[in-house]
């Protein structure tokens, strides 16, 4: 798994958990070790995710908090654009307006 990868599934575990998630069930949910986790915490946060909390206490991620929009290829964008003109045509209305 790359590092990204699991910086988006620790962000992900954080939004799933209404309290605290203790260091130890995040490295677990996770798959990586302790030392990871702490790592990664304060790779998120440099990377300005308001995440509150500290070693022994358990992490929070603040409501609201969203990520910063992906970057994209020119190949990945015009299959973005066609997959979403397919869509438009192809399927109920519900999806064609989303799309």
């Amino acid at each position: 798994m790359s590092k990204s990868d699991r910086l988006f599934d620790v962000m992900q575990i954080l939004r799933r958990h209404n309290g605290p998630v203790p260091g130890r069930d995040l490295a677990r949910e996770a798959g990586v070790s302790l030392r990871t986790i702490y790592r990664d915490i304060a790779t998120l946060q440099g990377m300005g995710a308001d995440i509150e909390g500290e070693p022994g206490f358990g992490y929070v991620l603040k409501p609201g908090f969203l990520l910063p929009p992906l970057m994209f290829s020119q190949d990945e964008l015009h299959a973005l654009a066609l997959g979403a003109q397919w869509v438009s045509h192809q399927t109920d209305d519900g999806l064609a307006y989303a799309a």
